[in-house]
């Protein structure tokens, strides 16, 4: 199955902006969650296809939400790409053991990113 729609949990206006950018110029449908409380009722209202994951965001962060998805059984099929500025390697490998199938650094390659995506599709 092709993925088509796309949530994008960022604090950062700036940073939902650019990957909301890339996205719909490729044809995905695109909505946005400013943080995890935010994302995890959107999830729940409108099931995505794909997940792209701040890590550092107010109240619960992208390890926390990412986990709390991997582990619900109605959402445990929808993958989640982690796109942080964190670019330690105990980072990378922290956030593929909460479940997330990438971990891209910011800033975002769109390259990059629309390969991890056609991976996943």
């Amino acid at each position: 199955m092709a993925i088509h729609k796309i949530l994008i949990v960022d604090d950062s206006p700036t940073e939902r902006y650019y990957l909301s950018d890339i996205l719909v110029r490729h044809g995905f449908a695109v909505s946005t969650a400013e943080n995890g409380e935010e994302a995890l009722a959107k999830i729940k209202l409108d099931k995505p296809e794909l997940i792209l994951m701040d890590v550092v965001m107010p109240g619960a962060n992208g390890f926390q939400v990412t986990r709390s998805i991997v582990r619900d059984p109605a959402l445990a099929d929808v993958p989640v790409i982690i796109c942080s500025s964190k670019n330690q390697e105990t980072d990378r490998i922290w956030g593929m053991r909460q479940g997330a199938r990438a971990y891209l650094v910011k800033p975002v390659d769109p390259a990059e990113l629309l390969a991890h995506i056609a991976a996943l599709g």
